[in-house]
């Protein structure tokens, strides 16, 4: 566990989603340095299937040494965020850091998800985030150490990422596109970060997508709150980062990561939007006794063929690495007219035969290249 240094006592944390999972743990290790803890989450009343309360969390908080304060909030009524705030502020004096980690997941394809869940996701993870944050800002912006902190991955652009559960990356990238916008918006004044976890962690959420035998591939929460007190105790100048739970304790000195494995030693599930592939993760959950809700389709099943798809697959074979480094060029194309596959070859640009140019306008970095042989 990371050591503390009390750095978080006597400030205020707003956390969404604070009943359970990775918010209590970082409730709790917020707690230990005595600071006061805002827990907005909907369980009010004991859950069948979901452990914990706001009151069960308030009390935990309260045992680790800190002062809690328990709100029913749903994060898409904007009149129950707005009172949270109101009390928290009455409460404790002011909010410092707000921890937006309240999310909804379903890994379902476009045709298979119901707009229900689609607007339950936008409205959680995008909507939601969006708006806790507009409403703790002007308090975030009265405090000596600012920050806001959400629970979300790098903005990484593979189409793997999208295929199989459009609406859910859509939605959880909204948790950080408000990292890339806000922290730009409010640089100097408010720390903005995001963090997402190397490793699938043990909570409700991920025991329903894998099922029992998830657990031992999993780390504990604990990392993610180690991991969180590390970038909350940062001046605020430290902003606009997508941070991975590993790569930020191992530049705190953490070596040994066994202590946040579920069963030490047993193989680790990635977790999404990192390096992994759906299909690796679905075939690793599976080789080790996991049951998981979502199938991703096998890898290589065939592209769709369709125009603009065959056209970058043209473009992938001749704007390879070397020509990038050679060119230290940046590239942009423009389309347009009846896409066809089919290329011939020019100076400084490619020509696509059909009704469609694909233009290639060389610039470099420092200055412009007057040729640029493709």
């Amino acid at each position: 566990m990371l050591s503390h240094h009390r750095k978080l006592a006597g400030c205020t944390l707003f956390i969404t989603g604070a009943s359970r999972g990775i918010g209590k743990a970082i409730a709790l290790k917020a707690a230990r340095d005595g600071a006061n803890v805002v827990i907005a989450a909907k369980t009010a009343e004991p859950h069948p299937k979901l452990p914990g309360t706001i009151f069960t969390a308030a009390d935990e908080v309260e045992a680790a040494g800190g002062k809690a304060l328990p709100c029913v909030v749903d994060i898409r009524d904007e009149q129950q965020i707005g009172a949270a705030v109101q009390k928290a502020v009455e409460t404790f004096g002011g909010i410092d850091i707000l921890v937006n980690n309240a999310s909804a997941i379903s890994l379902t394809g476009t045709l298979e998800t119901p707009m229900k869940k689609v607007d339950l996701m936008l409205g959680i993870n995008l909507r939601g985030t969006y708006l806790t944050s507009k409403l703790v800002i002007p308090h975030l912006l009265k405090s000596r150490r600012p920050h806001i902190l959400n629970l979300s991955p790098p903005l990484n652009l593979n189409p793997v990422w999208f295929k199989n559960h459009t609406a859910y990356t859509m939605a959880k990238y909204g948790m950080s596109m408000c990292v890339l916008g806000m922290a730009e918006e409010f640089r100097g004044q408010i720390a903005v970060n995001a963090l997402w976890p190397r490793t699938a962690i043990q909570t409700a959420a991920m025991d329903m997508l894998g099922g029992d035998g998830v657990g031992k591939q999993c780390r504990t929460a604990d990392i993610m709150a180690d991991a969180a007190y590390a970038v909350l105790s940062k001046p605020k100048d430290y902003t606009g980062h997508f941070l991975v739970d590993e790569d930020i304790l191992k530049e705190q000195g953490v070596k040994d990561f066994d202590q946040y494995a579920v069963q030490p030693g047993h193989p680790l599930l990635p977790d999404f939007f990192l390096d992994e592939a759906p299909e690796s993760l679905v075939k690793q959950m599976e080789q080790h006794g996991a049951t998981p809700a979502f199938k991703a389709p096998p890898s290589d099943t065939p592209r769709s063929g369709g125009p603009i798809e065959n056209t970058f697959d043209i473009i992938r074979g001749v704007i390879n690495e070397d020509v990038v480094k050679a060119t230290q060029g940046v590239y942009r194309f423009d389309l347009s007219g009846q896409l066809k596959p089919t290329m011939a070859f020019m100076t400084g640009k490619l020509r696509i035969k059909g009704d469609m140019t694909l233009a290639i306008k060389l610039e470099k970095l420092m200055g412009r290249m007057n040729k640029a042989k493709l």
